[in-house]
C-alpha cells in the first residue's frame, strides 16, 4: 500500500527543522572533520576519515529524502467542520470489550510514534476510525482475530 502524503503542521515543521539542521549545521561540521582527517595523510587506514565519509553519505541520503518528501507532503490543518467525527489529526479515546481505555492520535506516516500513541493514517485502526462518531463501534482485523473498539471521545488540538 502506498504511503499517504498527509502531515500535521507541527510534523511538517519538525521535518523542515531537521532538514535545515542537517544542511546548515551537521553537514558543514562533518565536512570540516573529514577535511581535517584527510589532511593527516594516508586515508586508507584513517578511521576518522572513513567514518566521516560514511556519516556524510548518511546525511546526504537523509537530506535528499527530506527534500523530496517535504515537496509532496500535504499539511492538514484543523477545521471546525471536523468536530464530532474522526478525521486526520484527531485524538480518540477508545474502549475495548474488556473496558480497557486507550487514547490515540491519527497522524501521517512520517510522524507516527507509538510512544506518544500517535498512529499512522495508513494503519488498520485509523482506517476503521475515519468518519466515525462518538459511541460508534469499530472492528479491526488483527493477526489474532477481530477486535472491537468503542469510541468514547474525539477531540482535536488546534495547532
Amino acid at each position: 500500500m502506498a504511503k499517504s502524503n498527509y502531515i500535521t503542521r507541527n510534523g511538517w515543521n519538525a521535518l523542515d527543522r531537521e532538514l535545515k539542521y542537517l544542511w546548515k549545521e551537521e553537514r558543514p561540521k562533518v565536512t570540516q572533520a573529514v577535511s581535517e582527517a584527510a589532511a593527516l595523510g594516508d586515508r586508507s587506514e584513517n578511521a576518522e576519515y572513513i567514518y566521516g565519509k560514511r556519516r556524510l553519505r548518511e546525511i546526504d541520503r537523509r537530506i535528499r529524502f527530506l527534500t523530496k518528501r517535504l515537496e509532496v507532503l500535504q499539511i492538514v490543518d484543523y477545521h471546525p467542520r471536523q468536530e464530532g467525527k474522526v478525521f486526520f489529526g484527531a485524538w480518540i479515546e477508545l474502549e475495548t470489550e474488556t473496558a480497557e481505555v486507550k487514547n490515540y492520535r491519527i497522524v501521517g506516516c512520517d510522524e507516527f510514534d507509538p510512544s506518544k500513541n500517535w498512529i499512522s493514517i495508513d494503519s488498520p485502526v485509523a482506517r476503521a476510525l475515519i468518519g466515525k462518531e462518538r459511541d460508534d463501534e469499530i472492528k479491526v482485523d488483527t493477526p489474532s482475530g477481530k477486535i472491537s473498539f468503542y469510541i468514547n471521545k474525539i477531540w482535536y488540538e488546534k495547532e
